[in-house]
C-alpha cells in the first residue's frame, strides 16, 4: 500500500525514476503449465507460512495444509514439538488425514490397511507387521518435511535442502524494516488470534502479491484505508522506504474502520512506531501489517492459475481478545481492505487471457518495485 518519506529506498533492480516498465506477459497469470513450474520450482523450494502455532495447541493436535501439490501434515508430538509430514501413507499412499485438523488420541492411522504411526512419524504397528520381518520400522517412517517455528506461526519446507530460513525469510523483514528488532517489538509469538476470515480470490497469487505491494490504487478503492493512513492516497507504496511507516491522520485515534480508538497499545511498541502502519510483504506469499495494537498476517496458497486461498489473522494482546473487548471496528477496516483489493484482483484475472494483454502491460514509476517482483518471479522460474 502506500507511504513517503525521504529515507533509504529498498533495492529491487529498477528505479523509481525510470520511464515505464514492462510486465510479465498475460500468460504468465493463465498459462497452467506456468502454474505448475511456479509450484515447483517458487512454492516448494522456498518456506511456506501454514499455520498459526497457537491452533497446535496441545499434544495429538493435527492440521492438514496444502503446501504446492502437496498435503502436509503437522503434528504436535508429546515432546510439545510441532513436526510436519507428507501426509501419505507409506504402504499403499492412501491420505492418512483427510480432515483440516482435528485431534489424534494416540497414533496415526492409515485409514486404509490400518499401518499406524506415531507422533514422530515412526511405523509402530500395523496388521501382520510381525510376520514381516523385512519391514524396517524406521525406514518406512513418514517423510519428513523441514519445520520451524517463527512470529507465532509454522513454516515448512518441501525441499531436501531448504534454504537459510535467515536468508529468505528473515532478511524481508530487515530488508524492510531495517532491523529484526522492529518486528520484534510486537513479540507476535505471545499474541492471541482474534478474528480469522478466509477468502476463496478468483485471480492469480502474483495479482494479489502485486496489488499489496503498491498503493496507485489506493486513493481510488480504498476510502476507509485512505482516512486513516492520508498519504496512501499519494499512490506511493507503504513498502517504497526502509523503516518507514505510514503516519495516522491526526484525527484517527485508532487503525480501527471508523478512526475510533482500537485495543490497547502493545506494551512492546516504542514511541517511534506508535500511530504508524507498516506493510511487509515476505515471498512468496505472507502480509505481514504492523500497527500499534494489533497486527494483520495473510496467507497465500495459490490453488490453480487462476484461484488463490488467502487465509487473514488478526492478532491482538492475549487480554484484548479474553476480555471480550469489541474487536469488530479494528477487523472491518482491513477487512473491507481486503475484500476491495480482491475484486480488484478478479476483476483483473479475466484480462490477463485477452489479446490485448498479450505482450502484458506496463508499470509505472511509483510501481517500480513490482517490476523487481516480476525480476524474482523469472529468475526462479528460468
Amino acid at each position: 500500500m502506500t507511504a513517503l518519506e525521504s529515507g533509504p529506498e529498498l533495492s529491487t533492480g529498477t528505479g523509481p525514476g525510470s520511464s515505464l516498465i514492462p510486465t510479465l506477459p498475460g500468460s504468465a497469470y493463465t498459462d497452467p503449465a506456468v502454474f505448475v513450474a511456479e509450484q515447483e520450482r517458487i512454492v516448494e523450494p522456498t518456506w511456506a507460512c501454514v499455520a498459526l502455532a497457537a491452533d497446535l495447541d496441545k499434544p495429538g493436535a493435527f492440521q492438514k495444509v496444502q503446501v504446492g501439490r502437496e498435503s502436509v501434515l503437522l503434528v504436535r508430538g508429546r515432546d510439545g514439538a510441532i513436526r510436519a509430514f507428507l501426509n501419505v501413507c507409506r504402504h499403499r499412499g492412501a491420505q492418512l488425514c483427510t480432515e483440516e485438523s482435528g485431534a489424534l488420541r494416540r497414533n496415526l492411522q492409515c485409514p486404509y490397511h490400518a499401518w499406524t504411526y506415531d507422533l514422530t512419524g515412526k511405523l509402530v504397528a500395523a496388521p501382520n507387521l510381525t510376520s514381516m520381518p523385512d519391514v524396517d520400522r524406521v525406514e518406512y517412517r513418514l517423510h519428513k518435511v523441514h519445520v520451524t517455528e517463527w512470529l507465532g506461526y509454522v513454516w515448512v519446507c518441501l525441499a531436501e535442502q531448504p534454504p537459510s530460513f535467515d536468508d529468505e525469510v528473515r532478511a524481508e523483514v530487515t530488508e524492510r524494516l531495517g532491523t529484526l528488532a522492529a518486528i520484534d517489538a510486537y513479540d507476535m509469538g505471545e499474541l492471541a488470534l482474534g478474528r480469522r476470515i478466509t477468502y476463496d480470490v478468483a485471480a492469480n497469487w502474483k495479482l494479489i502479491i502485486e496489488n499489496f505491494m503498491e498503493c496507485y490504487h489506493c486513493a481510488t478503492i480504498h476510502p476507509e484505508l485512505t482516512a486513516v493512513l492520508p498519504e496512501f492516497a499519494d499512490g506511493y507504496a507503504a513498502q517504497y522506504y526502509v523503516g518507514h511507516g505510514a503516519e495516522f491522520a491526526p484525527e484517527a485515534r485508532g487503525f480501527t474502520v471508523d478512526g475510533r480508538e482500537g485495543a490497547e497499545r502493545l506494551p512492546g511498541i516504542a514511541d517511534d512506531q506508535d500511530r504508524r502502519y507498516y506493510a511487509i510483504t515476505i515471498k512468496p506469499g505472507v502480509f505481514v501489517n504492523l500497527v500499534p495494537d494489533h497486527v494483520i498476517v495473510h496467507r497465500m496458497t495459490p490453488l490453480a492459475a487462476d484461484r488463490t486461498l488467502v487465509v487473514c489473522d488478526w492478532l491482538f494482546a492475549p487480554d484484548a481478545v479474553t476480555s471480550g473487548r469489541d474487536l469488530d471496528a479494528s477487523v472491518e477496516l482491513f477487512h473491507r481492505v481486503n475484500e476491495q483489493d480482491f475484486a480488484a484482483c478478479e476483476r483483473t484475472q479475466p484480462a490477463m487471457s485477452s489479446r490485448a494483454y498479450r505482450a502484458g502491460g506496463v508499470l509505472v514509476p511509483s510501481e517500480h518495485h513490482i517490476g523487481g517482483f516480476h525480476e524474482w518471479v523469472s529468475e526462479r522460474l528460468a
